[in-house]
Order: C-alpha cells, then sequence, then structure tokens
C-alpha cells in the first residue's frame, strides 16, 4: 500500500467533528516526517474522496484553502459539523483540545495491521 492509499485510509476515518493534523495523519500512515506530503496529496486530490477539510496544521489553523472551491469552504464545512472556527488575527482556527481527533493506539495498530496486510 503506497503512502496515498495509506493517508486515504486514515483520512476516511477521522471522526464527524473532528479534526486531525498534517503530521497525525504521517504519522498514523508510518511516515512521522511526511506531514507536508500529505498537504500535497490532499491538494493534488491523490489521497481520493477523503474529508480534506478536517485535516488542519499542527496549531490548528485552517491551512488548506488552495485545495477548495472558495477561500471560506473549508471553515463553512466544519461548522457544518459543529466545530467551532475562530480568527485569530493571522487566520481561521480550530482548538485542537476541544476538536482535535484523539486517536487510540489500538486505533494506530490497526491501521498498521491493515497496511500491512496489503
Amino acid at each position: 500500500m503506497d503512502f496515498y492509499e495509506r493517508m486515504s485510509l486514515v483520512c476516511s476515518r477521522i471522526p464527524r467533528g473532528r479534526v486531525a493534523t498534517y503530521g497525525q495523519i504521517a504519522l498514523l500512515c508510518g511516515y512521522p516526517k511526511n506531514a507536508r506530503q500529505v498537504g500535497y496529496g490532499l491538494r493534488q486530490g491523490l489521497a481520493g474522496e477523503v474529508p480534506a477539510y478536517r485535516v488542519v496544521n499542527a496549531r490548528g489553523e485552517l491551512s488548506g484553502a488552495a485545495s477548495f472551491e472558495t477561500w471560506d469552504m473549508q471553515k463553512l464545512l466544519l461548522e457544518g459539523e459543529d466545530v467551532e472556527v475562530t480568527w485569530t488575527g493571522s487566520g481561521w482556527q480550530v482548538d485542537l483540545k476541544r476538536f482535535g481527533w484523539k486517536n487510540t493506539m489500538e486505533e494506530a495498530e490497526a491501521f498498521r495491521r491493515e497496511f500491512e496486510k496489503k
């Protein structure tokens, strides 16, 4: 299973009403240093049909505007899932403590096992 297939699987499992970071996705894919590759894959559509709007940067900032039809689409999609998005002066941001996906070790192990099968 290549990186983008792994990324697609992980992103598809981000729960509704939660966000994950590029780094978190890379770590769950087994490539902890590939956060930028996650961003690239999402921008290029290489992850297939996944909820890319649920992926934010390490500070909780919405940084994927280039991936959406309008500059505020990511914000609107998150708000549609009751994720609170606030303006910080430097951009739109989500409180990761409140809305971050706190995946379990069991989930991480399940991903690893699934990656090994393919």
